[in-house]
């Protein structure tokens, strides 16, 4: 059985006058979307503009919650307390899930952007708040997270996990990101990303920023469009899965071919 994989982007991440990313372009090429949910970015004209665009082409819909940082876009840690976490993603999936009620939709899975989504990865506090908060919120919700606390404490909350890769980002030996604030965080050449991203789907390996190999199963790929070239390096990636056999489908129906495999 060919590979199957989800094509994700982060959509909906402008404020008022200000744009960030090619919605449209990459709308043409993703087949699921992280929509900002005001905290970040986003504000409720996008995030209503968002959605039926999402609709209107089929693309499946994410919160894309985050700490309250408008002005840091969501990178930095704001000190809150795991409380204040779970009540501001309830909050978050709440304002997303009402636009997508309004176009006749659901919200289908559940995002954490930026600094949260690092932190739900090593914090059990966190992950527990954000698992609870979707679970409680809508039991069908899917997760996309890394493998780490995000990922253990939604099973344990009854959610489907789907695996996050994270195409020009560089892996630790451990599985998680190497930080921004490290030389090689982030990747550039697109022929080293598109390398990368056959071999993390096709043959389930990644390698590390230590050389090492890590074993990877991923269910869905999350491709940037913030970035000069990112729209074109996006479509190349999506090519090329296609040429080596993958179906490229929404997440929903990525999880439904998972459960019927297994």
């Amino acid at each position: 059985m060919n590979p199957v994989i989800d094509l994700v982007a982060d959509l909906g991440e402008g404020f008022g006058a200000y744009t960030m990313g090619d919605d449209s372009e990459l709308l043409e090429i993703v087949t699921s979307a992280n929509i900002a949910c005001g905290f970040h970015a986003g504000d409720p004209d996008i995030m209503a503009a968002t959605v039926a665009e999402c609709v209107r082409r089929g693309v499946g819909i994410g919160a894309h919650p985050s700490f309250p940082d408008l002005r840091g876009f969501g990178r930095r840690d704001m000190g809150l307390s795991a409380s204040e976490v779970q009540n501001d993603v309830v909050y978050q999936l709440g304002a997303l899930n009402g636009f997508a009620a309004f176009h006749g939709t659901k919200v289908s899975h559940l995002a954490p952007h930026g600094r949260l989504g690092n932190l739900v990865a090593v914090r059990a506090d966190y992950a527990q708040a954000v698992a609870d908060a979707g679970a409680r919120v809508d039991s069908e919700l899917i997760v996309v997270a890394q493998e780490g606390e995000l990922a253990t404490a939604s099973r344990a909350a009854g959610l489907d996990v789907a695996i996050v890769g994270i195409v020009d980002r560089a892996y630790q030996e451990d599985g998680t990101l190497v930080p921004r604030s490290q030389p090689g965080a982030v990747l550039h050449d697109p022929s080293e990303i598109v390398e990368r991203t056959l071999r993390m789907v096709v043959e389930g390996k990644i390698r590390c920023v230590n050389g090492k190999e890590l074993a990877i199963d991923v269910d869905t790929l999350l491709l940037h469009g913030d970035n000069p070239g990112a729209v074109e390096l996006a479509r190349r990636i999506r090519s090329e899965l296609v040429a080596a056999g993958v179906h490229i489908a929404p997440l929903a129906e990525v999880m439904h071919a998972k459960k019927k495999a297994a």
